[in-house]
């Protein structure tokens, strides 16, 4: 899955002829998931019509401050339009509009969202070989880069004019990618491997029962997505678990028992710089375990259970630079008996829940936690999404890491 999978891409069309590549452009981000909003000067729609990017973005095309439909009036308004974006591409961007971009002219719809956007801004100029060697525009792009705007240079190639030289719209594939790797570079756990675990641990009685709980792993996972939202590359290990997830950064590994999860962690965990170990995992597993179904008796049965391998201790007895952090579920005396795990387990951070508290812990879409780190200092978060609370468990570790 691309980093732009679920973004909402804003993108400008000026009135140059690479406009004719924007059709590419729009698919090309669509079909990476994103989800695209297309204005345009008035010009450009006599090089690209508004009808194809309609269909091609399955959002309406606007190219003036309001439009009139069955004499109506409907207001095309452009701070909403500069705050709905993640990130604002204006492709291509003529000489005229890098002169108006830089100089704070506002007379069409595209420059007056340019001037409200609150999100990155990416331009890729396309202009004749002679426009983009010019000295004021090489003086309006510097401008441009000055306010934090984001240069995707133009190619070598034929030009409209018949002449060859600097002054190309990079391609539509060039562009997704330079944007792609340039989000990546700038993401605060870009180059970090992460070792998740998740869900819960079964561990047969016979071959049709098993020793199980009612985690769903979606913490997990949460935490899975938040972390290569921000640029690492994840090794999600899951016990059974309906989740589904894709991204191009996640390796998921599938596991069932206790004992399959701790070969799968220490696999991965020497070349890791983070540990989150989410995963529910069985304390205890039948002694042993039959080889036929059980069958049913007026006497009550009796299994003889054994601990099962203690994962989250075994890697902080051989943890060397990696960052590890473990979870608490707890139903009393909660703080105490996290910071005992916390320093027992020779963690780094410890994420505490309590089934005390309603909406938290198994089996549902919401989590209250109280995060403790090594120094015993505790920070309490309210009951938030999972989605949110992955935030704030993520936020909190690249705050440790950059102390």
């Amino acid at each position: 899955m691309s980093i732009l999978s679920g973004k909402k891409i804003l993108l400008g069309i000026t009135a140059g002829i690479a406009a004719y590549k924007s059709a590419n452009l729009v698919r090309l981000f669509i079909k990476l998931g994103a989800e695209v909003k297309v204005i345009m000067t008035p010009a450009s729609k006599d090089f690209i019509t508004p009808l194809t990017l309609s269909t091609l973005s399955k959002n309406p095309v606007h190219s003036s401050f309001y439009d009139t439909e069955n004499d109506n009036e409907l207001w095309n308004n452009h701070v909403e339009l500069g705050l709905w974006a993640d990130y604002f591409l204006i492709a291509p961007t003529t000489a005229n509009t890098l002169s108006k971009m830089a100089n704070g002219t506002c007379d069409n719809l595209v420059l007056a969202t340019y001037l409200s956007a609150k999100c990155p801004v990416y331009f890729a100029p396309a202009m004749d070989l002679d426009m983009y060697k010019h000295f004021s525009t090489k003086e309006n792009i510097e401008k441009l880069q000055s306010f934090g705007n984001i240069l995707i240079p133009a190619t070598s190639g034929e030009l409209a004019s018949g002449l060859v030289g600097e002054g190309r719209m990079a391609e539509p594939e060039d562009i997704v990618s330079f944007i792609e790797n340039d989000i990546l570079s700038k993401l605060p756990l870009r180059d970090k491997k992460v070792l998740i675990t998740a869900g819960p641990t079964y561990e047969a009685i016979d071959p049709v029962r098993f020793i199980g709980n009612h985690s769903s792993g979606k913490m997990g996972f949460e935490i899975a997505k938040e972390a290569a939202n921000l640029g690492a590359e994840i090794f999600l290990i899951s016990g059974p678990s309906n989740e589904q997830i894709k991204h191009s950064l996640i390796h998921r590994i599938d596991v069932i028992t206790a004992d399959e999860m701790y070969k799968a962690v220490h696999q991965f965990f020497p070349e890791v710089d983070i540990a989150i170990l989410a995963a529910a995992v069985a304390d205890y597993k039948p002694k042993n375990v039959a080889t036929q179904k059980i069958k049913k008796k007026d006497a009550t049965l009796s299994i003889e259970l054994k601990p099962t391998k203690d994962i989250l201790a075994s890697l902080g007895e051989i943890k060397k630079s990696q960052f590890l952090v473990g979870f608490a579920l707890e139903t009393d005396n909660e703080i105490e008996n996290a910071k005992s795990k916390l320093q027992r387990k020779n963690l780094d951070l410890i994420v505490l829940n309590s089934l005390q508290d309603k909406g938290a812990g198994f089996a549902a879409n919401t989590n209250k936690i109280t995060i403790i780190d090594k120094d015993l200092n505790s920070t309490d978060f309210d009951l938030k999404s999972k989605s949110a609370v992955a935030k704030d468990i993520i936020t909190k570790i690249i705050q440790k890491l950059d102390a």
